[in-house]
């Protein structure tokens, strides 16, 4: 059992949680909680640190027993688990998970997709939210800037609960470049903007769609909007000029989903 805070595999993890470089340049992030252990896949698992307590209770679950008997495991003390965890009740549990590599040209050329493209987003909840969103509404994939906050910050982990396991994700340099690509695909690309002249509700999402989110302050950047296809806009009451990104990305995903389960 480590007990030490400076033993060195408790301070890689440290530098894990704290610094998106190290997590970069080791490809790998971190994912709290015995939930997220759950449903983590296998195969992306590269080590977990827990304490007695929650090894006893995992190997007390469905499934959980086995689950452990496959991964490389660590036991800490409950003060090593208070340094390693970026909650303030840790669970217990911290999972070191590879990252995936998913292939934008082949998730592309899915069939009927739909996809978010997100340029510049800030807030680790938002995007978490959005990632929880994209699975529930069956998004294909979501794209994402290299200027959008760090996926596997942990606060975002945390807001995906689970979903990062599940939607396919890509980090790319040019959005635009990717809006060509989609263009030649066949995919349609919408831009929700202040500009739009057309209600959501009036388009038609039945065929491979891209909604494009921007900036929570700026919203979109003018390059990115005028490679849309269309303008798109949600209807507003009151002195609102615009919504939350991750609620206005709902509301895109799930019309599609409706426009698509008729």
């Amino acid at each position: 059992m480590i007990t030490s805070a400076v033993n060195p595999k408790v301070k890689q993890v440290v530098l894990w949680r704290d610094k998106a470089k190290e997590r970069r340049q080791d490809k790998v992030f971190l994912a709290e909680g015995p939930k997220m252990f759950g449903e983590a896949p296998t195969p992306w698992i590269r080590e977990v640190y827990l304490t007695q307590t929650a090894l006893e209770k995992l190997g007390q679950t469905p499934g959980g027993e086995e689950k452990l008997k496959q991964v490389r495991l660590e036991l800490v003390s409950e003060e090593v688990m208070n340094k390693m965890a970026d909650t303030q009740t840790p669970q217990g549990i911290v999972t070191v998970l590879r990252c995936p590599n998913h292939e934008p040209d082949e998730l592309l050329r899915k069939e009927n997709g739909l996809f978010l493209v997100l340029e510049g987003l800030q807030d680790p909840g938002n995007l978490g939210t959005i990632m929880r969103t994209s699975e529930g509404a069956g998004v294909t994939a979501v794209i994402m800037d290299k200027k959008t906050v760090d996926i596997y910050n942990p606060k975002t982990i945390r807001a995906t609960m689970g979903s990062i396991y599940r939607v396919p994700f890509v980090i790319v340099e040019d959005l635009q470049e990717i809006l060509q690509k989609m263009r030649k695909n066949g995919i349609r690309s919408f831009a929700a903007h202040l500009s739009g002249t057309t209600y959501y509700t009036g388009e038609s999402f039945r065929e491979p769609t891209a909604f494009l989110i921007g900036n929570e302050g700026n919203g979109l950047s003018r390059e990115l909007s005028e490679m849309a296809d269309s303008f798109i806009k949600i209807p507003m009451e009151g002195k609102l000029e615009s919504l939350n990104a991750a609620v206005a990305a709902a509301l895109l995903v799930y019309e599609a989903k409706r426009q698509r389960s008729i």
